[in-house]
């Protein structure tokens, strides 16, 4: 990063972001890629390029853009977010068929379907193919256009054992995260077609996402994408391992068989609370994340190895007896 070649990302010279976009635009099967500060700008940037006011997404109920990125759809965009329920955040065409919306006067336009893959709050759960497969074919008869929240795609295609733009390419518009299972230091990015990414970097500058020598950071995300691609498997096979030593305790409830990728989300069972255990851990050096009542979430990655696993399940599970 400290060598990276730079220029100006606003004037679209800078070498680094520019192969950063190229690279990032072909792994994922598409025409062009824009290089952006987070995931919530490059979600709430393909939302905008999508919809429009008045329009409505049709999304899980516990999607990140409906949960996590503060109504920013409706407050910048006009955008009415649709939250469905569906069975650990798997949407399907039972789900989503009888909520698109006939045309009315009365009523905002379904215009897109959102899908999240993997999905955060259901613990890091993947869309089986076929169900993308289905779901696309819906849109395509209704004619809505199609969005991935793909932040953690790149654990989705691991868990499947496919190129990423196997699963990217079926979507009008794709955002992609490099700092989590890839671990960059920041940065996301929107893939879509050559005219829709101009469109975004307009967008991108209105929100306050216009970088200059951005190259130094960007070349951090190239980094993780040419070399941490090949190794997500492994968190997958920590997570997994996490979640196996910590059945041991009846106060710790979780399915360790729908463990698929890197994340263990842990029903914590009374008496045990969720501030002080998570005070606890961190008291001994394992950091977890509060997530809603009564639940935990544990994260594999790529600073964990074999043996934190065996420490972090040993100070769980004492911490847990206690």
């Amino acid at each position: 990063m400290a060598e990276a070649e730079v220029g100006d990302d606003v004037f679209e010279d800078d070498p680094t972001v520019k192969k950063l976009e190229e690279k990032v635009a072909a792994i994922l099967g598409h025409e062009a890629a824009l290089y952006v500060p987070s995931g919530t700008m490059s979600n709430q940037i393909s939302l905008r390029l999508l919809a429009g006011p008045g329009d409505e997404i049709l999304c899980e109920s516990g999607s990140h853009i409906f949960n996590y990125e503060v109504a920013a759809a409706s407050a910048l965009s006009g955008i009415q977010l649709h939250p469905l329920n569906a069975t650990r955040g798997i949407l399907t065409p039972e789900i989503l068929a009888p909520q698109i919306r006939p045309e009315n006067v009365h009523t905002p336009r379904t215009a897109v379907i959102a899908l999240e893959n993997t999905h955060n709050r259901a613990g890091g759960t993947v869309y089986p193919m076929e169900t993308i497969f289905e779901n696309k074919r819906l849109a395509c008869e209704q004619g809505l256009l199609f969005y991935l929240d793909g932040a953690r795609v790149w654990n989705a295609a691991a868990f499947h054992g496919i190129p990423p733009s196997e699963i990217a390419g079926h979507f009008d518009c794709v955002s992609v995260c490099f700092s989590k299972g890839l671990g960059a230091p920041v940065g996301s990015a929107v893939v879509s077609t050559k005219d829709r990414i101009k469109k975004a970097r307009r967008i991108r500058k209105m929100y306050g996402g216009g970088m200059r020598q951005v190259g130094i950071i960007a070349a951090g995300a190239l980094f993780a994408l040419e070399n941490n691609l090949g190794r997500i498997k492994q968190d997958h096979i920590r997570a997994a391992k996490l979640a196996s030593n910590l059945s041991r305790c009846d106060l710790l409830d979780m399915n360790s068989e729908t463990v698929q990728t890197n994340i263990l989300v842990i029903n914590l069972k009374p008496p045990l609370e969720v501030g002080k255990l998570v005070s606890r851990l961190a008291e001994r050096g394992v950091l977890v994340v509060p997530f809603g009542a009564g639940r935990i979430r544990a994260v594999a990655h790529l600073d964990i190895d074999d043996e934190d696993i065996e420490v972090a399940s040993k100070a769980i599970l004492d911490v847990a007896g206690n």
